[in-house]
C-alpha cells in the first residue's frame, strides 16, 4: 500500500503557526526582560514610604520600636512588620537592650546601605559602578568656637573613652570630644588603652575617668550615649542627644578572648565616628553650634 504524502499546510494554517511562534517567543522574551528589569533589593525595600521613614529615623541613632512608633505615627504591628523586612534585607540590625531585656534597639547598618546603594547604581548602568568612599570630610566649624561632643557610657572605662579618642583623632583635635560615665570605674580598661594604641596609634594611658555630673553646666552640641543603662539616667545638656546601643566589651573575659571583644567594639565605634563626621559638617549643625 502506497504511503500517503504529507499534507501541505494551507496559507491560513501557515499564518496561524507563524503567529503562535511569535507569541511564544514574545512571551519568553518578556520573561527575560522582566527579570532584567526587576529593581535591586535595596530599591524595593527603601522605596516603600514607611520603610524609608524608618530608615531615615534610624539614621539619627538607635531606637526602640515604641520610639519609632511615636516618630512615624503608625501602629506598632505595622512598624514591626516593616522592621522585619528591613532586617531580612540586611539594612537594619537589632540588639537586645542591656537595660530592659524585653526591649530591643534597632540600628541602621550604614556600611551595608552604602554598599547596596552602590550596587543599585551599577544595576541601572555600568558607568554608575563606583566604589563607595568612606565618609569623613573635613569638618567645618564655627568661627567662634569648636563643636563639642560628649560620649557617655556607664563605667567610662571602655566605650565612651574609645569614642572620644577616635573623634579627637579623626578630626585632628578640631572637635572638642569628651567622655564620662554615669557610674565611672576607677580607671580606663587596659584593653581599651591597648586597642587604641595598637589599632589607631592613640595613646590613652594615664587618662582618668570622670562622672557625667561633673560636666553639668558645660555646653555640648551633641551628647551620644553608648550604653542602654546610661541612656536612661544621663542628664540633659540641652543639646542634640542620640544613642548608639553597644555591648560593654569589658563585661566578659579579661584574657585574649576579651581583647578580641575590644577590637570588635573599637572597629564598630570607628565606623560610627566616620559616619558622624559629615553630620558635624552640615550647615545646620554649625548654625546650632554658634553661641
Amino acid at each position: 500500500m502506497a504511503a500517503t504524502p504529507p499534507r501541505t499546510p494551507t496559507s491560513d494554517q501557515m499564518a496561524l503557526i507563524h503567529q503562535s511562534r511569535l507569541m511564544y517567543f514574545r512571551h519568553m522574551g518578556s520573561q527575560s526582560s522582566d527579570a532584567a528589569a526587576a529593581p535591586p533589593e535595596f530599591v524595593r525595600l527603601a522605596a516603600h514610604p514607611l520603610r524609608w521613614r524608618l530608615l531615615t529615623e534610624l539614621g539619627d541613632g538607635d531606637l526602640r520600636v515604641r520610639e519609632l512608633v511615636e516618630r512615624v505615627g503608625e501602629p506598632q504591628n505595622l512598624v514591626s512588620y516593616h522592621l522585619r523586612l528591613l532586617r531580612g534585607g540586611g539594612l537594619v540590625t537589632a540588639r537586645r537592650s542591656s537595660f530592659d531585656g524585653r526591649d530591643s534597639y534597632y540600628r541602621l547598618d550604614l556600611e551595608r546601605c552604602a554598599e547596596s546603594l552602590t550596587a543599585s547604581g551599577a544595576a541601572l548602568h555600568p558607568a554608575l559602578r563606583q566604589t563607595p568612599s568612606p565618609p569623613g570630610r573635613p569638618v567645618v566649624y564655627s568661627r567662634t568656637r569648636r563643636v563639642a561632643v560628649l560620649f557617655v557610657c556607664t563605667g567610662n572605662s571602655a566605650r565612651s573613652p574609645i569614642a572620644a579618642a577616635l573623634l579627637h583623632h579623626h578630626t585632628a583635635g578640631r572637635v572638642t570630644a569628651a567622655s564620662a560615665g554615669t557610674s565611672p570605674k576607677p580607671q580606663v580598661h587596659p584593653h581599651a588603652v591597648r586597642v587604641l594604641r595598637e589599632s589607631f596609634g592613640i595613646d590613652l594611658s594615664g587618662r582618668r575617668t570622670q562622672h557625667v555630673d561633673d560636666l553639668v553646666g558645660r555646653r555640648f552640641d551633641h551628647v551620644i550615649t553608648l550604653c542602654d543603662k546610661a541612656r536612661e539616667v544621663c542628664p540633659g545638656f540641652g543639646s542634640r542627644q542620640v544613642h548608639w546601643s553597644m555591648a560593654d566589651p569589658g563585661a566578659g573575659d579579661t584574657g585574649q578572648a576579651g581583647y578580641a571583644a575590644f577590637q570588635h567594639t573599637a572597629a564598630d565605634i570607628d565606623t560610627r565616628i566616620r559616619y558622624l563626621m559629615p553630620v558635624l559638617n552640615t550647615p545646620e549643625t554649625v548654625a546650632r553650634s554658634e553661641p
